[in-house]
C-alpha cells in the first residue's frame, strides 16, 4: 500500500484570485494554467491500493480559499481510501469556529496550513490556541515549507526551523514539512531529526531530479530516511509519476564517482505505513 500524505481539493477557478492565477501562469507567455482537480484522473495514474491525504487551503493574503465543505464532498466520494484535512487561515477572523467545525461537524482529521501564502509564521505566540486543539484532538498538521511564486507571499514565513518552538512546546502534535523545505532542504532535515514528531514530505520535487537526488543525500548522511514521507501534490503531479522519478534518481550518477541513494531505502519510504506515525490508524 502507497499513502499519499500530500493532494489536493478545489473548484477551479472559484478557489483562486484572478491574481493568483495570474502569477501561476506567468511562466509560459499567454497561457493561462488550468489546475482542475478530478478524482477519477488521480486513479488512473495511482495504483490501485494508495490511500490519500486530500485538502484545500485557506490563504486570504494569496487569494486562495477553499471551503472545508468541498473537502468533505470530494473525500465522500471514497471514504475507503481518502482521508481529510481541514484548513484555516489564522489572519481571518472566525478561524477557529472553522478549525473546530471541520474537525467536530465535517470530520475531517488533520489541518492543512499555508503560512506563506497567508503571511504568518508558524512560531508565532498568537497560534498557541491552535496547537492546543490539535493537541487534544490528535490532529496532525501539514504545512507548506517552501519557495513559491506568488509575489506578496514572504519567504520570512515559510522557513522549515519555524517549527522548532512549537515543537518543543507542543511534542505529541505530528507535523509534516511539505515539500521538504525545498529550497531549504539542509534545515529541513536537521529540523526533523532534531523532533521525533517532526516529518517532511518529498512532494512536488522529482521533476528538478538532481536537486531531489542531492536532497535525499541529505536524508541519507544525516540518518533520517525513516522520517520522510511520500506525496505527490496532485494536480501538479501525480503517484505514478513520483514513483518513476524516485526510482530514477541513481541513473544520473551512473559512470560517475558520485554516491548512490540506497535502493531499499526508497522501496520502504514509497510503502511507508504512515498512517499510524501520523495518529491516523
Amino acid at each position: 500500500m502507497i499513502i499519499d500524505v500530500h493532494s489536493h481539493a478545489w473548484p477551479f477557478p472559484e478557489a483562486f484570485s484572478e491574481d493568483f492565477i495570474r502569477q501561476a501562469s506567468g511562466a509560459k507567455a499567454n497561457t493561462t494554467i488550468d489546475i482542475s482537480v478530478r478524482y477519477e484522473d488521480y486513479r488512473a495514474t495511482a495504483p490501485d491500493d494508495t490511500v490519500t491525504i486530500v485538502f484545500g487551503g485557506k490563504a486570504k493574503l494569496a487569494g486562495i480559499w477553499v471551503d472545508d465543505s468541498y473537502v468533505a464532498n470530494y473525500v465522500s466520494q471514497d471514504r475507503e481510501r481518502l482521508i481529510g484535512f481541514l484548513s484555516v487561515d489564522p489572519t481571518q477572523p472566525g478561524w477557529q469556529d472553522e478549525l473546530r467545525y471541520g474537525c467536530e461537524e465535517l470530520k475531517l482529521r488533520g489541518v492543512k496550513l499555508l503560512p506563506m501564502y497567508a503571511g504568518f509564521p508558524v512560531s508565532d505566540p498568537s497560534l498557541e490556541p491552535l496547537w492546543e486543539y490539535c493537541e487534544s484532538r490528535g490532529l496532525p498538521v501539514l504545512l507548506h515549507t517552501g519557495t513559491t511564486f506568488v509575489r506578496q507571499a514572504p519567504l520570512d514565513c515559510t522557513f522549515p526551523r519555524l517549527i522548532e518552538p512549537v515543537a518543543i512546546r507542543h511534542p505529541e502534535v505530528r507535523f509534516i514539512l511539505a515539500h521538504l523545505g525545498h529550497p531549504w532542504e539542509g534545515e529541513c532535515v536537521v529540523t526533523i531529526r532534531k523532533h521525533p514528531n517532526v516529518y517532511a514530505d518529498l512532494s512536488a520535487l522529482h521533476y528538478r531530479p538532481y536537486q531531489l537526488y542531492h536532497s535525499l543525500m541529505l536524508v541519507q548522511e544525516y540518518g533520517v530516511w525513516d522520517k520522510v514521507l511520500f506525496g505527490t501534490d496532485y494536480p501538479f503531479t501525480t503517484v505514478n509519476s513520483t514513483l518513476e522519478g524516485l526510482r530514477g534518481l541513481n541513473r544520473m550518477v551512473e559512470g560517475t564517482g558520485l554516491p548512490r541513494l540506497n535502493v531499499e531505502k526508497i522501496e520502504e519510504l514509497i510503502y511507508r505505513d504512515t498512517l499510524p506515525l501520523l495518529g491516523l490508524r
